[in-house]
């Protein structure tokens, strides 16, 4: 399978969206199924994996965590961040995210998360802060070779704080990218509906 730079990652084309094999679209998935669909992607050369706290909640995590294990190194896995799964809402406060990683690092089975997407963005944290949280040395470790890789996941998210995404000035990136630098970025879409592209594309060739 060709692969693609993710930053200075380097990851298959085409990627495992976790999500189903524990919620969402359908009951749950058996979990010995779940268990070796991934590793069959893995099989036919998929390395780059994709799970979120909020699936399931965190039994996805948990199943993509005992999945990968025995190959933890030649794989990557992104996980997300911004939901008060106990009180409801949005919370990317930076208090919260250092908690909620040691989860996901417990669940992930693993010492690192090679990206933390902010899966929604959370009107009420500057992003600015969101991504100092992440660069902060007393966040437990989400990254790999000394760079940081917060990335923020923009589909649905909270228009006042990141609306301007979508145009070419794009403010909250040169804001965010003030703290650390955005690597991917991830948007809702399939392939055959292009017409995000024209207004997203310039942000993402930025």
């Amino acid at each position: 399978m060709t692969t693609r730079m993710l930053g200075k990652l380097e990851v298959s084309a085409l990627g495992l969206g976790c999500m189903s094999i524990s919620a969402n679209y359908g009951p749950p998935a058996d979990r010995a199924q779940g268990i070796a669909v991934i590793r069959k992607a893995h099989e036919k050369g998929v390395t780059f994996f994709d799970t979120a706290e909020v699936y399931g909640p965190y039994t996805n995590e948990d199943l993509v965590g005992e999945a990968l294990a025995p190959i933890r190194d030649e794989i990557v896995i992104a996980s997300k961040f911004g939901f008060d799964l106990e009180a409801g809402g949005l919370n990317s406060r930076p208090e919260r995210i250092r908690r909620v990683v040691k989860g996901s690092l417990k669940r992930l089975r693993t010492d690192r998360i090679d990206l933390y997407y902010q899966h929604r963005v959370d009107p009420d944290v500057p992003i600015e802060d969101v991504a100092g949280a992440i660069k902060d040395r007393e966040t437990p470790r989400v990254a790999v070779d000394g760079t940081v890789r917060l990335n923020t996941h923009l589909d649905r998210a909270a228009a006042a704080q990141v609306a301007d995404f979508q145009f070419p000035s794009s403010p909250s990136c040169r804001r965010h990218a003030s703290r650390t630098p955005a690597r991917p970025t991830r948007f809702p879409g399939v392939r055959w509906s292009v017409d995000f592209r024209p207004r997203r594309a310039p942000i993402v060739r930025r």
